[in-house]
């Protein structure tokens, strides 16, 4: 019998942290999962300055929900909220010719357009396109040195070896991958934790991304929304956007779905953690402890791809 291949996912955020096990082969299965709050004050989200402001607390309540979900695997691939770092979509004009040549180009680009010293940045990308004319479309993804190594060293002192860190609106986008990769020229927006997402995809290149954190009310989060698709328009004229599909909360997914095809235009195709993964029998998580593993689950379905 061939033995299935496990994932061990965390996600982390301002109010706590989420963590599961997953076993891969026909279709994602959750084997273990749950989520715990961090004390009042544990973490304080930031681009330039460590996040975790209490490492104590925030190394205990780790080390608790690894030794709850009684698994012996360690390695782990962790969702970070995006507001701990940046993303550029990036267009060069030439190819590079390997990795390191390529970071360097990106540094370079990059170096007077960022409000900080780009020295001090962990940097890594990924090749989107690569065009006739021998130009490439990068997605680069920017955190700072002492935020990461910060996260690092803390989850290592927790028991947990940290294999991939990834923001948490690619891993939301990683869970839904097998329905979101059938359109070509899709959106796909999140509001999750407080933050708004928007992934615009033309031609299967992701060619627009926005990252709202904490946008507040209805109303302001309806201006977000319609304000990503009237920029998206303006930026890229004749590139029509033909699907939209969302993902909100466990309770009030409808209503936002609602509100991105009044916002879009479009009638969106509502997207749900509960029709992307089963459940191992006699796993006692209702609706909203499912839901409240979203991050954990697209990072646990990283480590399955490698």
């Amino acid at each position: 019998m061939l033995m299935s291949k496990k994932g061990l996912g965390l996600e982390l955020s301002s109010d706590g942290l989420s963590l599961a096990r997953v076993a891969g082969g026909k279709g994602l299965r959750l084997e273990a999962g749950l989520s715990l709050p961090f004390p009042p004050g544990t973490l304080q989200l930031s681009r330039r300055e460590p996040n975790v402001v209490n490492p104590q607390a925030f190394v205990a309540k780790v080390r608790e929900a690894h030794l709850r979900l009684l698994t012996k695997e360690s390695t782990v691939s962790v969702s970070l909220p995006d507001a701990t770092g940046r993303v550029v979509l990036l267009d060069l004009e030439a190819r590079f010719k390997n990795r390191e040549e390529g970071l360097d180009i990106i540094r370079w680009k990059l170096k007077k357009s960022l409000p900080f010293d780009i020295s001090t940045v962990h940097l890594d990308y990924q090749i989107l396109e690569q065009k006739d004319n021998g130009a490439v479309s990068l997605l680069v993804s920017l955190i700072s040195r002492p935020v990461v190594t910060q996260y690092e060293e803390l989850l290592i002192e927790a028991g947990l070896e940290p294999k991939y860190l990834d923001f948490t609106s690619f891993n939301l986008y990683r869970l839904f991958s097998p329905r979101l990769e059938m359109s070509d020229n899709g959106a796909f927006v999140t509001f999750y934790r407080g933050s708004m997402t928007v992934l615009i995809f033309y031609g299967g290149v992701l060619s627009f991304y926005r990252s709202k954190e904490t946008v507040g009310d209805e109303q302001n989060l309806y201006r977000e929304v319609n304000s990503s698709f009237l920029v998206y328009s303006d930026r890229h004229p004749g590139q029509t956007v033909s699907e939209v599909f969302c993902m909100g909360g466990a309770f009030d997914a409808e209503g936002f779905r609602s509100l991105v095809a009044e916002a879009s235009g479009l009638e969106p195709v509502l997207l749900d953690p509960e029709r992307m993964v089963s459940l191992d029998p006699g796993l006692g998580l209702d609706r909203g402890a499912l839901h409240a593993l979203t991050g954990s689950l697209g990072a646990a379905a990283r480590s399955l791809l490698t």
